[in-house]
């Protein structure tokens, strides 16, 4: 990660946190009450072939019972009400504000991924992973809703897996790696700016 990236991550992480306190408390409050306890979910990811870190993100889902692997239709209905709405506006990972300061994420990269893809293909996340994972990106904006939509036909989590790995996989890594080739402060600016106009779109929608 170049200092330019580094401090912008910084900087914004910081501007964010601050302004987000209250609102975020309050919305603590409410999950508190509405949810109950636990109102975060630490999940394992890989920055780095060989380096795992905690993601932090609000709970989605009640609390896990050993089933792992990336959501598909065969975990859909576990998402709670409070938890649609979560994730259809990016609330979820208001928590990944931490991973940025803590130097584990950047505000733009590729996704972090698990860490049995990362062993199942390590020739591809040796490549992906020279970037930085991110909470927004190339790929996350240009198929995010594409895959949620392919995971979501899924019904077993076989299913699930042989998709995400033949279909959702290839697409994202090639992004990844255009991002990686021509990434830049600017770049990080507008797909920022894009992820945020995008969110605010979807929340109009009410989708």
């Amino acid at each position: 990660m170049t200092p330019g990236k580094r401090a912008l991550d910084l900087v914004l992480a910081l501007m964010l946190a601050l302004l987000l306190a209250l609102p975020f408390a309050v919305l603590l409050l409410v999950l508190l009450l509405v949810e109950g306890r636990p109102l975060f979910y630490v999940a394992e990811r890989m920055k780095a072939p060989g380096q795992p870190f905690g993601l932090w993100k609000l709970r989605t889902m009640p609390v896990a019972t050993g089933r792992s692997g990336v959501s598909g239709g065969d975990k859909t209905a576990r998402i709670t009400p409070m938890g649609r709405f979560l994730r259809r506006a990016r609330l979820d990972e208001i928590p990944q504000l931490w991973n940025v300061l803590r130097g584990d994420m950047s505000f733009v990269g590729p996704r972090p991924p698990l860490r049995e893809y990362v062993e199942r293909f390590p020739t591809l996340y040796a490549q992906v992973l020279q970037s930085r994972p991110g909470i927004t990106g190339l790929a996350s904006l240009h198929i995010h809703g594409h895959e949620e939509r392919l995971l979501a036909a899924c019904r077993t989590a076989e299913e699930t897996d042989a998709v995400y790995t033949r279909r959702c996989i290839p697409r994202k890594a090639r992004l990844d790696l255009i991002y990686q080739k021509n990434r830049s402060v600017c770049l990080d600016l507008a797909l920022i700016w894009q992820t945020g106009a995008g969110v605010m779109i979807r929340r109009g929608l009410g989708r």
